[in-house]
């Protein structure tokens, strides 16, 4: 241990440039240090203890990471808030991850003052003017810029947007090490992908910052002594102008980037330099293998898969396997386990769905406040997100779906994600969501709703050329019923898709009968 970890890097070299906030405004890495340290003494001042938490509501930036590495280094509990949410749903998490200190950004002064209702006056911060709040200036003014006394590891807790019912945080115990050693030790998940230390590497965060993954590869990245280059929203050309601009050499991405960069015309995506990519990085959703093929034909063999939940474990598919084993997700790490298991919780033998189940070695997780959700969750010491997949003959995965998206009709499993791939590679189609729907006579019917590409007009035409589109690729009893249009897609900005919002009006008024 010794060589990498931000803070010790920050010390050796505290004139290299850490981080680049969307306005373009590079910030040295001295500079951070000294910030994160004097929050560090205003926050011990106030009383905050190891184990103790602090929420942030911060847009993606240097203002967000300053109170990660503080954190990070006084052993707290660090849970960044999602900015799309209501001030009630706020205070929710406020209240429940037993925050000390609620830092909110002017940006999202309104919902943030609604949300700061369970926390008391004097431990609510603004980053920029929000009336009722103290400056975050009042913490740090006047204490030392210099590495606090008995610094210990803290960590991020993130809160899951769970299927159903409220969020819930994934809390770890805290390993009561050295910030730098425990810095280090995360560096181990970038390493997987081959990804090297120092520079001149530069990671690009283009989704929020209150995603775990976007949070563990960008931190991560950062430890290894990467230049951090923040997106305030994502746009594909401006991603591409930032790749040439910076000569970023990794990032973390979902598909949906993917199919709204293939969509850029042709002389738009040939006209960036992006030889300086070597590591881009997706998860979080199942790509089409065409969209996958398509990136990998333009960007060369930089394109790495992996399949992990906030809870911990995982799989990665490098450019080469996935060439290998199209439409795979990857194979386990070399600290992680999957398993297959049918209804009666048995393992199934290979090619066969199920619900897949991970382990990581080490790591221990519980859903704060919520131990029986946390046990039905486990297998003895797998625990599972609800997903189904099988493992081929060499151990790779393959996801189908997830659970409680999964349609039963006339008693068949059918796996939406599947239909979604066939429906998302029309060219017609900028976005598509399918799921189950009340049937008499079925049970489920399969609906799938579209959101056209750019200005593609909707209506039966296109409904009729997108279902002709599956002829031969997929079985009929997979066809969609109906296709309805919408104008946006309720997509979170990580790609995740909001189906209950689509789902939910079609099931008014009636039990679930799955």
């Amino acid at each position: 241990m010794g060589t990498l970890g931000f803070w010790r890097l920050a010390q050796a070299d505290p004139g290299w440039i850490a981080a680049v906030d969307p306005d373009g405004t590079g910030h040295r890495a001295g500079d951070l240090l000294a910030r994160a340290n004097r929050l560090v003494h205003g926050l011990r001042a106030l009383g905050l203890q190891p184990g103790d938490g602090i929420c942030g509501l911060t847009p993606n930036g240097t203002d967000g990471l300053v109170l990660y590495l503080a954190a990070l280094q006084a052993g707290w509990y660090y849970t960044p808030v999602n900015w799309h949410l209501t001030g009630p749903e706020i205070a929710y998490i406020v209240a429940d991850s037993e925050a000390k200190a609620f830092f909110v950004h002017e940006r999202y002064a309104e919902e943030g003052t609604r949300g700061a209702e369970p926390i008391a006056p004097d431990r609510r911060f603004a980053f920029g003017d929000v009336p009722g709040f103290r400056p975050v200036s009042d913490l740090t003014d006047g204490r030392p810029g210099t590495l606090p006394e008995g610094r210990t590891f803290g960590a991020t807790m993130h809160y899951t947007s769970g299927t159903t019912g409220r969020p819930k945080g994934v809390r770890r115990p805290l390993s009561g090490i050295d910030p730098d050693d425990g810095a280090e030790l995360m560096t181990f998940l970038l390493s997987l992908f081959g990804i090297t230390p120092g520079r001149p590497n530069v990671h690009l965060v283009t989704s929020p910052s209150y995603h775990t993954a976007v949070t563990q590869f960008g931190g991560t990245a950062l430890h290894m002594g990467h230049t951090l280059v923040y997106m305030d929203r994502w746009d594909a050309e401006e991603m591409l102008r930032l790749c040439e601009r910076h000569r970023v050499t990794n990032s973390h991405m979902v598909p949906t980037h993917f199919k709204r960069l293939l969509a850029l015309p042709e002389e738009v995506r040939g006209k960036y330099d992006l030889s300086s990519l070597r590591w881009m990085i997706h998860a979080a959703a199942p790509c089409p293998v065409p969209v996958k093929r398509a990136m990998l034909d333009w960007w060369g063999e930089c394109v790495y898969e992996y399949y992990a939940a906030t809870e911990g474990g995982g799989t990665l598919a490098t450019p080469q396997d996935w060439k290998a084993h199209p439409g795979t997700v990857g194979k386990a790490w070399p600290i992680s386990e999957i398993l297959i298991v049918d209804d009666e919780l048995n393992p199934v033998p290979a090619g066969t769905p199920g619900t897949i189940y991970m382990k990581m070695a080490g790591a221990s997780f519980e859903y704060k406040g919520d131990p029986a959700k946390t046990a039905a969750n486990r297998l003895r010491d797998h625990f599972t997100v609800g997903d189904i997949g099988y493992l081929d003959e060499d151990g790779f995965l393959f996801l189908c779906d997830r659970k409680s998206d999964m349609i039963i009709s006339g008693g068949a499993n059918i796996y939406p994600a599947e239909i979604e791939n066939e429906i998302m590679v029309h060219p017609k189609v900028a976005d598509v969501a399918v799921f189950g729907i009340p049937d008499e006579e079925w049970g489920e019917q399969i609906k799938a709703v579209v959101e056209p590409a750019p200005g593609v007009t909707p209506g039966p035409e296109l409904a009729e050329e997108i279902l002709a589109s599956l002829r031969g690729r997929l079985a009929k009893m997979k066809w969609p019923r109906s296709i309805d249009f919408i104008a946006e897609m309720p997509r979170e900005p990580n790609g995740k898709l909001l189906k209950r919002k689509l789902r939910d009006p079609y099931w008014e008024g009636r039990d679930r009968a799955i």
